[in-house]
């Protein structure tokens, strides 16, 4: 197989749960024959393929299987059924502390990990200066790992993990509880991988480092595969799954001119359309950087007597988050004396579009409370996409344009003027002389520097 290339093939893993010990034990020692036990599947039928240098991101609820299928991926656990094949060298970062030994320092294990990578005494020799230097742990190096924080062991892994490129990395949530500078770091060093074409297997729930890194995400749910696609696509279905939870909530997914639309909740109260206008009132999908619009949307609220919030997100053209609010946080008054109508409620929302140069995403939410995860009525992803072009305002790098004032401030200097009779001497003569008399050149009473008889 190619280097960097994986192939899973229907892959399961089953855990056998038995009622008690005595029931274990006496299935251990007729062999099996007294079964009594049932079988819990962690990951069912899971099938997939990745490219060399492709960068894929596993998202899931917990539970639904990332972690087990990793471990089975890298070699620490057994499949039950099916059949996998990774290409090269695989480098993983799995759970925190797995395969380091608490009563080793930091060189021992950075050592030993090394050897079950692979590694010959050359390639350990040369890379444990550089684990050193990247993990910044100094003289921590020569303490146990058990006296150091999570934090710690997270560097001395990543380190190891990433001493050399390898063909496939797998890193799981481990990252997670390092701090924000070394997680820049480390996402720097897995940018660098992927530049030089690692393949990348990434667990984690964070949308933005996925969308950043990874071409393809897949969902795992009760380890099965939900979803494999584009990661805001993906994590539109993952963000309408959580808000399943509740009672009664649907959940679509469709494709559109666009795009891949996701939309879900209970429909107690729903979007009826939704329209973005320019500062003329007219409809646009087209606006100059710094351009005022208008968000109108109507709703029906058929089974809800109060007033919901409304709100809405704005995402770049790979699905990040740029801006979002709503109604509630706004504190935006519903009508005096009045309840929903069971059509046709109007919201407005007004704002400048600050916004880079590029593509966009509108995405509306309806919801009780404050945040759509408490009771998600309507949740309408990619409900309007727009354009921005360069506008009047000056140049700027990034997604949103902040305003900016410079000036060049210019130096103070002090000249150099004689004092006149009985004024006060000049600062910069208090300053000779002291500087004088430092170096012993203090006038004497004869006058003469240094004629001190």
């Amino acid at each position: 197989m190619e280097p960097g290339a994986i192939e899973v093939r229907g892959i399961g893993k089953a855990y056998k749960i038995h009622p008690s010990r005595r029931a274990k034990l006496a299935e251990w020692l007729t062999g099996g024959l007294a079964r009594n036990h049932r079988e819990a599947w962690a990951v069912r039928d899971v099938s997939f393929s990745v490219a060399p240098g492709e960068a894929v991101g596993i998202i899931g609820l917990n539970g639904a299987g990332k972690s087990t299928l990793l471990r089975i991926l890298t070699g620490t656990t057994l499949p039950t059924e099916g059949s996998f094949e990774c290409g090269g060298r695989i480098s993983a970062l799995l759970e925190l502390g797995l395969g380091m030994h608490p009563e080793f320092d930091g060189w021992q294990n950075a050592s030993l990990s090394c050897q079950l990578m692979g590694l010959s005494r050359e390639e350990i020799d040369r890379a444990l200066p550089w684990i050193r230097e990247f993990s910044e742990l100094g003289e921590h190096m020569e303490q146990p790992v058990r006296t150091y924080s999570t934090g710690m062991q997270v560097r001395l892994a990543f380190a190891v993990a990433t001493c050399v490129r390898p063909d496939v990395l797998v890193v799981d949530e481990a990252l997670s509880v390092g701090d924000a500078y070394f997680q820049h770091k480390s996402m720097a060093r897995i940018r660098s991988f992927r530049e030089e074409g690692t393949t990348l297997l990434f667990v984690t729930h964070d949308p933005g480092a996925v969308k950043a890194l990874c071409d393809r995400a897949i969902l795992l749910d009760a380890g099965r595969v939900m979803r494999d696609g584009a990661p805001d696509a993906v994590f539109d279905w993952y963000n309408a799954m959580i808000a399943q939870k509740e009672a009664g909530t649907l959940v679509e997914q469709f494709e559109s001119a666009r795009g891949v639309q996701t939309r879900s909740g209970n429909r107690k109260a729903s979007f009826e359309s939704v329209e973005l206008h320019g500062s003329d009132g007219a409809p646009r999908r087209v606006f100059r950087s710094g351009e005022h619009a208008r968000i109108s949307c109507s709703f029906a609220a058929e089974r809800i007597s109060k007033w919901p919030t409304v709100g809405f997100l704005l995402r770049d053209r790979l699905g990040n988050d740029v801006f979002g609010t709503n109604t509630w946080a706004l504190a935006t008054p519903p009508p005096d004396g009045l309840h929903p109508a069971a059509s046709g409620n109007l919201v407005e929302f007004g704002l400048p579009l600050h916004l880079g140069v590029g593509t966009y995403s509108i995405t509306l939410a309806l919801h009780a409370h404050r945040a759509h995860v408490e009771a998600n009525y309507d949740w309408w992803d990619r409900a309007i996409v727009f354009q921005v072009v360069k506008g009047d305002e000056p140049d700027f790098t990034g997604v949103v344009s902040l305003p900016v004032r410079a000036q060049f401030v210019p130096q103070i200097v002090f000249a150099d003027v004689a004092p006149a009779d009985g004024a006060a001497p000049s600062r910069d003569a208090d300053r000779a002389s002291e500087a004088a008399a430092a170096d012993g050149d203090e006038p004497g009473p004869g006058g003469e520097p240094g004629d001190r008889t």
